[in-house]
């Protein structure tokens, strides 16, 4: 349960979609269609932070300028909460992802779920939409499994989904065992740093790959 006064039923959001009937391609958002790290550096410059990475994620690699010093939990929560409300609408599309959507698109239905703050939906799908990504946009509580779930109840053919989040993998092929699951990391130091999740069937940091592997599946 969230007490976010802009939080939606995702449950509802999703029956309410005009989708249905295809394969469908459900994406990420931050570091798979749009690149988040390279922002995110940019911001914590100038709020007096730098990005150290040594392992993959953020806690205990976003730390104090000019220092050894890591940032603790509720200073990470801060940045990050900061960071949307001053980037979300200028997000760079990763490479090739408009195009790849695009084409996607005549063959599938492409859903975008994102763990952005629910009050910044709007602001992304406007951005998004803008930038050549004209989808529908969720926003998405917690392991993205039970959203994921209901989203291919409404397809038909093979489903997809694409993220960088162990959890939020883990989550979908636990919830959804016959879902194409694909690890997807734009930024390529933290695709370097990011461990295998188990049960993956491509991980990559290239939609030109995602593309391949999408054709090949629906046949």
């Amino acid at each position: 349960m969230t007490l976010d006064p802009h939080a939606i039923d995702i449950l509802e959001a999703i029956e309410a979609l005009p989708i249905g009937g295809r394969p469908l391609v459900v994406s990420d958002v931050d570091e798979v269609a749009v690149y988040f790290v390279r922002h995110l550096e940019r911001y914590l410059e100038r709020s007096g932070y730098r990005l150290d990475a040594h392992s993959y994620g953020l806690t205990g690699n976003i730390k104090h300028a000019g220092t050894s010093l890591a940032a603790a939990q509720d200073d990470v929560r801060r940045l990050l909460l900061g960071f949307f409300e001053e980037e979300i609408a200028h997000q760079e599309v990763v490479e090739d992802a408009v195009e790849v959507l695009g084409r996607l698109g005549v063959i599938a239905d492409v859903v975008l779920l994102t763990n952005a703050p629910h009050r910044h939906r709007e602001t992304r799908r406007v951005s998004l939409a803008a930038r050549g990504l004209p989808y529908p946009v969720l926003t998405n509580d917690g392991p993205k499994g039970p959203a994921m779930r209901s989203l291919a109840a409404r397809a038909s053919g093979p489903v997809f989904f694409l993220d960088d989040s162990p959890t939020n993998l883990t989550s979908v092929r636990e919830a959804l065992p016959e879902a194409h699951v694909i690890q997807f990391v734009a930024d390529p130091r933290f695709f370097a740093l990011a461990r295998e999740v188990p049960g993956m069937n491509l991980r990559t940091n290239r939609w030109t790959e995602v593309e391949d592997y999408v054709r090949r599946t629906i046949g």
